[in-house]
């Protein structure tokens, strides 16, 4: 029975290295996934997964009047679809979601959505926020904090300085966030002897 899988972290956690490498296995094995990637996120040019470590896949890019549903079906009849994966899931918006729900439980294929749980400000996206909702396995990929302990919280950094406030979404990478634990998310320590 297939289910709707969200795994969310923090970022350097190996999300995109972790989608690449299940759609490997998938087609190793001679099934087809359709990988998908929010139109928002073009770091690496649109349509592509982009690992840190190195590697990328193409994906086809979902945007805000995307229906998964509609794109899902009109790919799986060209080659039957075995499993749906997504980066940057919490770019989503809730139809996009509630679609995802429909494919997992109309169509019996499992869907696994990999994004961040909260931004920069520590409130959730809003494809974190229904993926949290209609998700039956919620899973955490864990990475740490430059201090050693586990990272939940990620920092946007201005002027080499955490900031709070601002536009929710702001494409960045490793120049502009950081992921941290709670107690230096907190403080305001993005690094040993940085302050806020």
């Amino acid at each position: 029975m297939a289910q709707l899988y969200y795994r969310y972290s923090t970022m350097n956690a190996g999300k995109s290295a972790e989608i690449i490498r299940i759609a490997h296995n998938y087609e190793e094995r001679s099934k087809r996934v359709l990988t998908l990637t929010p139109s928002v996120d073009d770091r690496y040019g649109l349509g592509v997964i982009t690992s840190r470590i190195g590697i990328q896949r193409e994906a086809l890019v979902v945007n805000e009047n995307t229906n998964i549903l509609e794109l899902f079906m009109m790919e799986n009849t060209k080659e039957e679809i075995s499993c749906v994966l997504i980066d940057e899931a919490q770019f989503l918006k809730r139809h996009h979601v509630e679609e995802l729900v429909e494919i997992v439980d109309s169509c019996d294929v499992p869907v696994l959505a990999y994004g961040l749980k909260n931004d920069f400000r520590n409130e959730l996206f809003e494809g974190s926020y229904y993926l949290l909702v209609y998700a039956d396995k919620i899973e955490e990929i864990k990475t740490i904090c430059w201090c050693g302990r586990k990272a939940t919280m990620v920092a946007r950094i201005v002027d080499g300085k955490l900031v709070k406030t601002g536009e929710q979404i702001v494409i960045g990478g490793n120049d502009m966030y950081v992921s941290l634990c709670r107690k230096h998310y907190n403080d305001g320590r993005i690094g040993p002897k940085i302050k806020k």
